[in-house]
């Protein structure tokens, strides 16, 4: 493993997001102090991103601001305030299809927004960077995909400029000395977690009783990664100083859709009523992440296997289902 960074305040961006929470709630019970700031957008229903900020506002270490990366002025009074240790980029504008529909919100946030923080770092002697990435970089390349693999041809607008943010990060790395770690994340999934993902929207019409939606037959594959997992690499990352390095975190293992499904139903003793869609082009038919980068560099590989996620995930559902009920899918 690499040198070990002693980690006092953080800064940690999409702090009410799904990865975002869990991370700071990670940092939080290693006693490091947590800033955390996020626009609560309604991308989808804020009302969870409300549930999970709840949780962490408990903790006497935490403290959050409403506010957009993409505004350099509401940002930098942030590192005039604090002296942070390191920054933990998370928040994104995610969803491949969304990003058809209007690129250029993607491109703000994702790469302007991953900007204004390194040059904030950069003027404020701030040293330590994770970014979060995507497997979704990796569309047309050999599985399992390799950290070293050339990712020149983003097949959509949310690849492109996630693709833009790790160029600018690697910029910033070379002409400003900043440690970065960008973390390649895979089909994350678990509790609270984002209504447009699909295992969120199975569970959600299985349960409801309501006709599913799947693009294709069901045989396109994931590497899902359960949410505790990421989180905890990505805590990992913030403390390890890598110098620069493009890390891939996953479960190692890619699953059918339609064996998710099946799990689903399990959990649930319910049948999913199915209707079919095309393929969408800019989908990516599967992913799987060589995680042995992870495991070297970080002492980091995933531990919650699909099944006990799966079930875990169900099982937060069903204990806030009356709420869950009346969020509205994107």
């Amino acid at each position: 493993m690499n040198k070990s960074l002693e980690m006092k305040t953080v800064l940690v961006t999409g702090t009410a997001g799904f990865i975002g929470a869990r991370t700071s709630a990670f940092l939080l019970e290693k006693g490091v102090t947590v800033v955390g700031v996020d626009n609560m957008n309604d991308y989808y229903d804020p009302r969870i991103k409300e549930y999970r900020l709840s949780l962490l506002k408990q903790e006497a270490n935490f403290d959050f601001y409403r506010l957009d990366i993409e505004n350099l002025d509401d940002l930098a009074p942030l590192f005039d305030k604090y002296r942070f240790d390191g920054v933990i980029n998370l928040a994104a504008r995610a969803g491949v299809r969304w990003s058809l529909l209007d690129p250029f919100i993607y491109v703000r946030t994702n790469t302007l927004g991953t900007t204004n923080l390194l040059e904030l770092m950069c003027q404020n002697g701030v040293h330590k960077f994770v970014l979060a990435s995507t497997s979704s970089l990796y569309a047309g390349q050999k599985m399992p995909f390799l950290e070293t693999l050339p990712v020149n041809e983003p097949i959509s607008p949310y690849a492109a400029s996630k693709k833009g943010a790790e160029a600018m990060a690697y910029t910033y790395h070379y002409l400003h000395g900043i440690d970065v770690s960008i973390l390649r994340y895979f089909t994350v999934y678990g509790p609270a977690g984002r209504p447009d993902m699909s295992v969120y929207r199975f569970i959600h019409w299985i349960e409801e009783g309501e006709t599913m939606e799947v693009f294709g037959d069901g045989t396109q594959q994931r590497d899902f990664s359960y949410v505790d997992d990421i989180a905890k690499g990505t805590v990992a990352a913030i403390h390890t100083a890598t110098g620069y390095e493009i890390i891939n975190l996953g479960g190692n293992r890619p699953y059918e859709l339609n064996h998710a499904i099946s799990l689903i139903e399990e959990n649930l003793e319910s049948k999913a009523k199915i209707e079919r869609k095309p393929f969408h082009k800019a989908d990516m038919m599967a992913t799987w992440a060589n995680v042995e980068k992870a495991r070297t560099i970080l002492g980091w590989k995933a531990e919650v296997g699909f099944e006990e996620g799966i079930r875990r995930t169900v099982n937060w559902h069903r204990d806030n289902r009356e709420w869950l009920k009346n969020i509205p899918l994107p």
